[in-house]
């Protein structure tokens, strides 16, 4: 097994600094990663709420905070203390959003049943890396796809900086459009870019993280986004959350198995090939592959997946799974898992400063987005465009990871692709059976679809 500084078979300039991690360095990504995904904090539990709530006493926002926070601290020290990986956890975005209007609202489950089913996919996902299937999976994904899949999440990242800032806008006309240059939130997260643009090509070290503190500067100064009333609050425990997954258990019988059934293989299928995807990018953008394309420790990393979703769920939230918001302090030196245990303190610590963390504004993590989505970028160059039955594969899933917001919808897009691409070249040699299976998998998720229960 290689060393961590392999990079999988090509080139790739290390961010600056990157050659010897040391605490400060290590602390200063923590930061840097904390900062670009502690939205979270603040959109998980108003996205929750939607469906999380109690007929006597109303909404349970603040225990959801709490929820989310402990969540992403436990799985983010079980990845750096563990797996000793530079990567963060915390509930899904997308993942969410299905259990509240899929599941619950959808599909008018209670939401403590959503929250068992939460829980038991954490259980399979444990038992599923225990057995070794999930890391053998991942290592049959060709090189190709991981180029890809890193180059993808990075237009995905960049995409989702853009649209949160209005810099892309929806347009009736045209799907997207530029965003209204008149609104002083696109202006500013423009001038963001600039000044983290110019801070990464002057190399200045905590690049990013100064991007962002400049830009709420700008915002906070120009009235986009208001000061924060307060910076400190005790934190309210989830006592109303905690354990209700083991209520929902004893109302499975309230619903058609069918319906519990489905929830539970759509939360199994895109949290496996989300994280798989996340950390094949990761793993990619820090230089920590082998020759062979794999990931070292991969089932510890796995591991942390599976503990944060069987923890969130029993703490009162929907799955957790890693971020690719960790390529942020990837980019500024993020080598070991003291980068994660960096992130894991601050989600501690954020119960006591929601008021302020909730205060800074989405359009200040847009620089930061924007460079990581350049940097995870430059894994295209490993791609062998003169041969189609890798150049078709690679520019699907980059394209539409993006576009359908989902790095699941990216990696089908690619395994099909290359699968089919291969095989009409005649070169089924080059076709495992793993890809072939999990190619037939791909195709079954959009006959489901295709008829209303995927």
């Amino acid at each position: 097994m290689a060393d961590r500084g392999a990079t999988s078979g090509f080139s790739e300039p290390r961010p600056l600094g990157a050659e010897r991690p040391t605490t400060w360095r290590e602390g200063l990504a923590g930061l840097t990663t904390f900062m670009t995904m502690a939205y979270i904090l603040v959109v998980n539990p108003s996205i929750l709420s939607n469906a999380i709530f109690l007929e006597e006493s109303g909404d349970l926002f603040d225990e959801l905070v709490m929820a989310t926070a402990l969540s992403a601290a436990i799985a983010t020290l079980v990845m750096g203390l563990f797996a000793r990986y530079p990567f963060a956890l915390a509930p899904g975005m997308g993942l969410n959003a299905f259990f509240t209007y899929g599941i619950v609202l959808g599909l008018g489950i209670d939401w403590r049943l959503a929250l068992f089913a939460v829980f038991v996919e954490g259980v399979i996902f444990l038992l599923l890396t225990l057995l070794d299937l999930r890391r053998v999976v991942v290592n049959a994904i060709p090189p190709v796809l991981k180029h890809a899949t890193a180059a993808a999440i990075g237009l995905f990242i960049a995409y989702v900086g853009l649209s949160n800032a209005g810099i892309i806008a929806p347009s009736p006309a045209t799907k997207t459009t530029l965003g209204d240059l008149t609104n002083p939130s696109v202006v500013i997260a423009i001038a963001g870019i600039f000044i983290t643009a110019a801070l990464v090509a002057r190399k200045v070290l905590g690049a990013l993280l100064l991007g962002i503190a400049a830009t709420a500067a700008l915002a906070f100064a120009f009235d986009v986004a208001p000061l924060p009333t307060a910076y400190v609050a005790l934190p309210t425990p989830p006592t109303d959350l905690l354990g209700q997954a083991f209520v929902g258990a004893s109302l499975i019988g309230s619903v058609p198995w069918t319906d519990f059934l489905v929830v539970l293989v759509v939360l199994l299928f895109v949290d496996f090939f989300d994280t798989a995807g996340s950390l094949t990018g990761l793993g990619m953008r820090a230089g920590l592959m082998t020759d062979k394309g794999e990931l070292p420790r991969a089932n510890r990393a796995f591991t942390a997946d599976a503990i944060g979703t069987t923890v969130g769920g029993v703490l009162g939230t929907s799955t957790v799974t890693t971020y690719i918001e960790s390529a942020s302090g990837i980019a500024v030196g993020g080598r070991t898992g003291l980068t994660a245990v960096f992130v894991a303190v601050l989600f501690v610590a954020s119960i006591f400063f929601i008021p302020l963390l909730s205060a800074v504004p989405a359009v200040a993590t847009t620089p930061a987005l924007v460079m990581v989505g350049v940097l995870m970028a430059a894994s295209l160059k490993a791609v062998d465009w003169e041969d189609a039955g890798d150049a078709i594969p690679a520019f699907l899933t980059v394209i539409v990871m993006p576009l359908t917001y989902s790095i699941a919808e990216g990696l089908a897009a690619g395994f099909i692709s290359w699968t089919a691409v291969k095989a009409a070249q005649g070169r089924f040699s080059e076709i495992s059976v793993a890809m072939w299976i999990l190619t037939g998998l791909f195709v079954l998720r959009f006959v489901l679809m295709g008829l209303g229960i995927g």
